[in-house]
């Protein structure tokens, strides 16, 4: 069921409502003491080009290491879910999300990979980081 929206008595599902309301959530970190790596898949990424409104979609890949903090992930899915309608660049999205992510978490180390899926013959992959690596054996 549905919730009535007063600006355009239009239904809010419940879903969309979690996701308008979300913010990225963190939890602390259970070994500050140890360096160790997160990788996170988000296979259902989307957005609309800012040119055509065209829908892209996207494979978000992260890899981090975590300092104090470490995201949660059901507040990660509904923050990623806000760009689904959203018109911006890849390269701007890829960046957002970076700089999105190192505010909620303060990672030592982080790296965003956006593979969008080719239209019109062209394929972009956009990868940003943060920090430095250490290397982990």
């Amino acid at each position: 069921m549905g919730v009535k929206n007063a600006k355009n008595n239009k239904s809010v599902l419940y879903g969309e409502s979690e996701i308008d309301q979300s913010s990225l959530n963190c939890f602390d970190n259970p070994n500050k003491n140890r360096r160790y790596e997160i990788s996170i898949t988000l296979p259902e990424f989307t957005c609309k080009c800012p040119f055509s409104g065209y829908p892209d979609f996207a494979t978000i890949k992260m890899v981090y290491q975590p300092y104090k903090k470490v995201l949660e992930l059901k507040s990660l899915k509904l923050y990623i879910n806000r760009f689904r309608d959203q018109k911006i660049s890849h390269e701007a999205v890829a960046n957002q999300i970076l700089d999105d992510f190192i505010v909620a978490s303060e990672p030592h180390w982080m790296r965003i990979e956006a593979d969008f899926n080719p239209r019109g013959n062209v394929h972009t992959n956009i990868v940003v980081c943060h920090g430095r690596r250490d290397l982990i054996s």
